[in-house]
């Protein structure tokens, strides 16, 4: 239940004060007074109300100077305020609007339409600060998701720089799994989980000693069992962080083979997750488009041939002709 809301009273005379607590005596608002100009600059400040009633005609500072004060204040410029006046003519209503008034209520007052009036007003007031409160969460949220993916982008570079023949693999596959990803129809919502697990497909290589990952040449059978474990490293890391466990496809299963051949656990065909099937297309093509200790990189046509070769064996043969597509302006 939303607590009660806020109205300060401003008048000069305690029957102008009397009167108004008596028209909102039980309209369930907290009411608080002020009886000149400074003093209602300074309990405004100290109660934030949800809304002012405030006297024009006042010795020393008149109303229309409380409210300019107000409006020029960072901290109340947003607050409602009412004008009450005995004056009902066109100039001072200008004068109102001009100073940042709201509304305007003419002396005598009409019970009903005072009560209305306010509850209006509140009303107003109430939803623009829930509208507020509203986009100040969706900029937070909006600013933690970003600060997470600077840091994911992060943990993607200092991978790359572990290994000197790889610069670069990270942002390059995340950057192609995303352009097939789209255009085969994965929808929006899912594309950041992809972005994501693209970029940390190889955080499970943190497990794996430099003896094995730097080695310059091919390994042995004992070494390459201990690099087949890099997918199950990533998992045990990344299934810790919540905001990450819809991002693990691509770390955990992007080493499986359309025909059940791959690792760590042998799954075949859509048994392996769509988005780590597109991206093993993707790592195998940065894989054999770059120098490595062991090997200068293959020819454009060369890799071409080999994922035509591959589809149906390493590579869902649904999405190679997507990334076929997209291969074409890749010579260069």
């Amino acid at each position: 239940m939303a607590p009660p809301q806020t109205i300060l009273i401003v008048d000069d005379t305690p029957v102008g004060r009397d009167t108004l607590e008596a028209l909102l005596y039980k309209q369930g608002y907290n009411l608080a007074f002020a009886s000149s100009g400074p003093e209602t600059l300074t309990k405004a400040e100290e109660l934030m109300p949800d809304l002012i009633l405030l006297d024009v005609m006042m010795p020393g500072m008149n109303g229309f100077e409380v409210c300019r004060r107000l409006r020029e204040n960072p901290i109340l410029a947003e607050v409602p305020v009412i004008m009450v006046t005995a004056l009902d003519d066109q100039s001072s209503r200008v004068k109102g609007i001009e100073a940042g008034a709201d509304d305007f209520i003419t002396k005598p007052f009409n019970r009903v339409e005072l009560r209305a009036r306010v509850n209006t007003i509140l009303r107003l007031n109430r939803y623009r600060t829930l509208q507020d409160e509203r986009s100040r969460l969706i900029s937070a949220l909006e600013n933690l998701q970003a600060a997470y993916d600077e840091t994911i982008r992060g943990w993607g570079y200092a991978l790359d720089l572990r290994d000197d023949e790889t610069q670069g693999h990270s942002t390059r596959v995340t950057q192609l799994t995303e352009q097939i990803a789209i255009k085969i129809g994965v929808p929006p919502e899912e594309i950041l989980h992809i972005k994501r697990g693209a970029i940390l497909h190889d955080i499970g290589k943190i497990g794996i000693p430099d003896s094995i990952l730097l080695k310059n040449g091919p390994l042995s059978d004992e070494e390459w069992e201990v690099m087949k474990q890099h997918p199950r490293h990533g998992f045990d890391m990344l299934s810790r962080i919540e905001y990450l466990k819809s991002s693990l496809d691509i770390p955990y299963c992007h080493h499986e083979r359309w025909d059940g051949s791959g690792y760590p656990r042998g799954l075949k065909g859509e048994e392996i997750p769509l988005s780590a099937r597109i991206f093993a297309i993707v790592d195998v093509w940065d894989a054999l488009n770059s120098d490595r200790p062991y090997r200068r990189k293959w020819p454009h046509e060369k890799i071409i041939h080999h994922i035509r070769e591959q589809s149906g064996k390493h590579f869902d043969p649904a999405i190679v002709p997507a990334f076929l597509e997209l291969a074409e302006n890749f010579e260069d």
